[in-house]
């Protein structure tokens, strides 16, 4: 049987809605060996993602991720699948998985939620070190109490002249 776009459709948001019924891993990770942070100008998405590493038969493994999120259901969906996802795979493991494979049992993302996959995929590339420009230094512990924080810099108003229709 082939399914049509909106049973697609519909079948991805109820998988969507399951994952934000019983959110895993969401929260910060005081003790945390590593953090990647991500935002998305396109949408105002923002997720941070921590990582827990421990030894295994002599590699060192993800023992536990978790996430904070602000932004769209499928991000804090995919987020939730992804940190189950991660669990004893090593750095190099987790840096190559797609921001598909990451999304799990939620299976493909629709081209309109593409981003919120790639969203995950940042702050876990930020957090191995990778592809994203890590976030140190002042970066507050937690994504809330980094969108409090004042920006650096000022403000530059221009007047723009008057124009007559």
């Amino acid at each position: 049987m082939k399914l049509h776009y909106w049973d697609a459709m519909s079948e991805f948001e109820d998988k969507v809605q399951q994952a934000l019924a019983n959110p895993r891993n969401q929260g910060e990770m005081k003790d945390a060996d590593s953090v990647g942070t991500v935002g998305s100008p396109e949408c105002g998405d923002m997720l941070r993602m921590w990582l827990k590493f421990k030894e295994k038969d002599g590699k060192k493994v993800i023992d536990r991720a978790s996430f904070q999120a602000f932004g769209c259901q499928t991000a804090i969906a995919v987020a939730s699948m992804a940190t189950e996802l991660l669990k004893g795979k090593t750095a190099e493991e987790a840096r190559h998985l797609s921001a598909n494979d990451l999304s799990g049992d939620l299976g493909a993302l629709p081209p309109m939620k593409i981003h919120c996959g790639q969203l995950v995929e940042g702050a876990l590339r930020n957090a191995l070190g990778g592809d994203v420009a890590r976030v140190v230094g002042d970066s507050a512990p937690t994504l809330s109490a980094d969108m409090q924080k004042h920006p650096k810099g000022g403000i530059r108003i221009v007047p723009l002249s008057d124009r007559e229709n």
